[in-house]
């Protein structure tokens, strides 16, 4: 069954709907985040593309079902989810767990020749590349302490336990999902990457957010900005050009090779 152009789903939002638009864009949030931190992204493309924020399953209206632990297994449901869409240019847009569920996902498209035009990585290192992270281990007021730390969380949210119980459980799902992902060095998407990445985020250097070339065989681009992890939101506007680029690229006739 093919999923309509305007029609919301529980996996794929759309805040501002409309078919026939030209091209289509992809956001994948991060760990713990959900399809309504993509809401300005809409409101600033939906004009003149079909915008789909993803909502993973235990967050929000989706809580009581089961969150995913790993990588490969949202990556698998978020690719069928996909390929029920009307087929279009597209272009994936995911941050920190995002950008690696969005490789992840554009990998599963490609092998069925549906595959994203581009792929924006934003606050994330390469897939290849390796840190030892057990956020997921720590109990609740460790966790807390690094969403405070990478200043991703509403602080509002922090302050309110009934709300922190219902969105802990997501949180430690996504980040064991993440924590426990690798991939090898020579998976390469056929797509073209472009990486966003914060100047001062800990974790990713610029080192390891330049290792993306190598898991691509299509055009790369890295681009730099002031501010630490969640850098999006600080330069917003800036980040919004970058989309819209990559929006343009996609619209064009896609090339044959020889």
């Amino acid at each position: 069954m093919t999923i309509a152009d305007d029609a919301t789903t529980p996996w794929l939002r759309r805040y501002h709907p409309g078919a026939a638009r030209p091209v289509r864009l992809v956001c994948f949030p991060h760990a713990g985040g959900s399809a309504s931190f993509y809401h300005p992204v809409s409101a600033r493309h939906g004009a003149g593309a079909d915008v789909i924020c993803l909502q993973y399953p235990g967050r929000q209206d989706r809580r009581r079902e089961a969150c995913h632990t790993a990588i490969a297994s949202l990556a698998d449901a978020v690719a069928a989810q996909l390929r029920e869409l009307t087929p279009k240019p597209t272009v994936f847009f995911g941050h920190s767990m995002g950008a690696i569920l969005a490789f992840e996902t554009a990998l599963r498209l490609e092998a069925d020749d549906a595959g994203p035009r581009g792929v924006i990585a934003s606050g994330r290192r390469a897939p290849s590349t390796v840190r030892t992270e057990t956020v997921h281990q720590r109990d609740d007021d460790g966790v807390i302490t690094e969403l405070k730390r990478l200043n991703g969380t509403n602080a509002n949210l922090l302050g309110d336990d009934e709300i922190l119980r219902m969105a802990l459980p997501a949180i430690r799902a996504d980040y064991q999902a993440i924590e426990t992902y690798r991939s090898a060095p020579d998976v390469r998407l056929r797509a073209g990457i472009t990486v966003l990445t914060g100047h001062a985020d800990p974790l990713t250097s610029a080192e390891e957010a330049a290792a993306w070339e190598r898991h691509t065989s299509g055009a790369f681009r890295l681009v730099g900005f002031p501010g630490g992890h969640f850098f999006i939101a600080e330069q917003q506007p800036a980040v919004n050009d970058e989309i819209a680029r990559e929006l343009a690229a996609a619209r064009r006739p896609a090339t044959v090779a020889p």
